[in-house]
């Protein structure tokens, strides 16, 4: 009797899911390329290579480009940024380490018992040992910027808000450039690599500085009360272009949305002095391009590229160097992002949605003006495009299914390059994503990425996935940043686990116009795109796939914000989430980042700045939750994730913590990605129950 009511019972309860043979370690397997350059005069390209959180460069050479590991290192969690090639493709120069953080502390995931550094280095392009040419530690991410000089003989880089200078042989130790009051930035080489022109960073403003080797003194481009930045030397060495903005006023409301014009200036350095060649408007659409501003103001022969959102979408614009209008180089609905000088010097390589909204593909455009010519094309996605002066064009590119990994463009389209793609990756595995729109409940019109298990027989649980940044955008392929293709393989390990999955481009993302991407009522000021995640919501639970009872919702960063704010105002929409090192308290992050000296609203300003957090609305908070966070994340501090807890435990909210010590934003080691990618799944499947009907309470 026993034996057949135990079976009776095993009949009757539901069947085990049958999951696709697919591990989060096997989605998560795939070498990482970034940070992809080429030799200026040499056939020759190089690009970081992260594998399994083991960073090294890697290098291919025309005509057969074949890829080969140059460095050695064995050390996992150790990032490697700057990367560049000498212009003769001998020599390669980086960064390794991770920046400093206000207590002057490069990050280390390994926790060692001795302080790390972040040094630069040199190493021969054809192998051999890397030799140290100095010490970094510069300031904020992303700030690795190391520039050689045209000869091949020297280099000169930011560290601790000094420029330093230092021959690539070694022969003589890295010193400081020269004396220069405030933090220096941005320092490029003259083009008979006699001048250094670069950013001095005062109190309230900054002025553009030119060393000359031998000088006595420093020269200063036009110098006033304002902030220039980005100085570009002319092809010729006679003259640097830069950007002007207004002095920040204090005293001004911190509620309201100002437009932020500035300007394009022109120095002679052989005695015509300086002038605004362009400026921009007033309205809106006319404020500084903070997306591409900088990446794409180059000096082409005879003519200054700039990107501009004048009429609400990011596009390229030339103007003469002697004086004239601006043209429009990239006409259309669409935005424009990665930019890099073509090999003549006269034309433009870009990435942009042109005519696929969702990916991203390369064109070509004259400086000059003339129609952009597509390079690539189809349900592909393509990045970071760099040209030899020989007239290969490289990229890093993606698919749905396939990861990413570089790439020769060719008149078909483009070749994946021999010995670089993944081995044994489970790309027959993966599911390809449908691209779906909705509207949120102000009419606004959506996109997203919708991952449905194959064979999804009834209905199961749901999750929305939230990018961070904000100002990304989630592709229908493997994304074109190391975190963001981490997430897109989590999207397809749940989704292998029974998950339906709508990754959400919400209102603040980029890629859908500067209207989009600046809001009313966002963020600090209203979080008015946590509408696009209850209308995301409302779309899953819609869906014939989808148990509305069964919503979750997880995200990093930004995402962990709006994973937050779900479960803090929408317990009953929300039965679960997890949320990586989340912002909980706008209101903290003001003094950082308004300038609220004298305000007449700081006050308001604060108190609404908390209202639009998940802080504000714990005790509505019923769902459990997950928070995972590194206590050295530099991005948003360790303390949101802290504080939040102690108000969840004064309102007895179930939540779980899984803490990294010494781990960053980004994590840096590739067991951290697994260890919290494992414990985001156990705990969505212990909570909602894939694959089963939901428990009765």
């Amino acid at each position: 009797m026993r034996g057949r009511w135990l079976a009776g019972l095993l009949l009757a309860a539901p069947a085990a899911p049958a999951w696709p043979a697919i591990t989060l370690e096997q989605v998560l397997s795939a070498p990482f390329p970034s940070g992809l350059v080429a030799a200026r005069d040499a056939a020759r390209v190089a690009w970081v290579v992260d594998d399994h959180g083991v960073r090294n460069v890697w290098l291919a050479d025309a005509p057969g480009f074949n890829a080969r590991q140059v460095t050695r290192y064995t050390d996992a969690g150790v990032p490697i940024a700057g990367l560049k090639l000498t212009p003769d493709g001998a020599t390669l120069v980086y960064a390794r380490g991770t920046e400093q953080n206000e207590a002057g502390e490069v990050a280390d995931a390994r926790s060692p018992t001795q302080a790390p550094k972040q040094q630069v280095w040199a190493s021969p392009a054809t192998g051999g040992e890397p030799r140290l040419l100095g010490d970094m530690g510069c300031p904020e991410e992303g700030c690795e910027d190391i520039q050689i000089s045209p000869d091949s003989a020297s280099v000169v880089w930011v560290g601790r808000g000094e420029l330093w200078l230092a021959r690539l042989s070694g022969s003589v130790a890295a010193q400081p450039l020269a004396y220069v009051r405030g933090r220096s930035a941005d320092p490029r080489w003259s083009p008979d690599g006699r001048q250094v022109a670069f950013v001095s960073e005062r109190d309230g403003h900054s002025l553009i500085a030119v060393y000359s080797s031998g000088g006595e003194a420093l020269r200063y481009l036009a110098p006033s009360v304002d902030r220039d930045t980005a100085p570009r030397w002319s092809p010729d060495g006679r003259c640097v272009a830069f950007i002007r903005r207004p002095a920040e006023r204090k005293g001004l409301p911190l509620i309201p949305l100002r437009p932020a014009p500035w300007a394009i200036w022109v120095a002679d350095l052989g005695g015509a002095g300086a002038r605004e060649l362009w400026r921009s408007g007033l309205q809106p659409d006319d404020s500084f391009p903070d997306l591409t501003a900088e990446s794409s103001f180059l000096f082409t022969e005879g003519r200054i590229v700039f990107a501009s959102e004048r009429d609400g979408r990011n596009h390229l614009y030339s103007i003469p160097a002697a004086g004239g209008e601006p043209i429009r180089l990239t006409p259309g609905d669409f935005d424009v992002e990665d930019v890099a000088p073509g090999a003549s010097g006269s034309d433009v390589l870009y990435s942009s949605n042109q005519g696929d909204v969702e990916r991203r593909h390369l064109w070509r455009v004259a400086a000059a003006g003339g129609p952009p010519r597509p390079l690539t094309r189809g349900d592909t996605i393509e990045w970071s495009p760099v040209e030899t002066r020989q007239g290969h064009v490289l990229c890093l590119g993606s698919t749905a299914t396939s990861p990413a990994t570089p790439y020769r463009v060719t008149p078909e389209g483009r070749e994946a390059l021999s010995g670089a793609a993944a081995q044994a990756f489970p790309s027959g595995e993966l599911l390809v994503p449908q691209n779906v729109t909705f509207r949120s409940e102000d009419g606004l019109e959506i996109h997203g990425q919708l991952f449905v298990p194959r064979g999804h027989a009834r209905p199961g649980p749901a999750l929305v996935f939230m990018h961070g940044g904000p100002v990304r955008q989630m592709l229908p392929g493997f994304h074109y940043m190391e975190y963001y293709h981490n997430a897109y393989a989590m999207n397809q390990y749940l989704a292998s686990r029974g998950f339906v999955v709508l990754a959400v481009n919400y209102r603040l993302g980029i890629m859908y116009g500067r209207a989009f991407r600046q809001p009313e009522n966002a963020a600090w000021r209203g979080s008015s795109e946590y509408r696009d995640i209850v209308a995301a919501a409302r779309y899953l639970g819609a869906l014939p796939s989808v148990d509305k009872t069964r919503l979750g919702l997880w995200g990093g960063s930004y995402g962990g914000l709006l994973t937050a704010l779900g479960l803090a105002r929408n317990s009953d929409l929300f039965a679960a989430g997890v949320d990586f090192h989340g912002v909980h308290d706008w209101s903290t992050f003001l003094p950082r980042w308004e300038n609220a000296a004298g305000a007449p609203d700081a006050a308001a300003a604060a108190k609404l700045a908390f209202e639009s957090s998940p802080s504000a609305s714990v005790d509505q908070w019923t769902s459990p939750v997950l928070l995972i966070h590194g206590d050295d994340d530099r991005n948003v501090p360790f303390s949101q994730t802290s504080e939040l807890v102690s108000r969840l435990r004064e309102h007895n909210v179930k939540f779980e913590e899984l803490v990294f010590p010494d781990e960053i934003h980004e994590f840096l080691l590739w067991q951290t990605w697994v260890k919290a990618y494992a414990a985001t799944a156990e705990f969505l499947e212990r909570m909602l129950h894939p694959g089963q009907d939901p428990p009765r309470p």
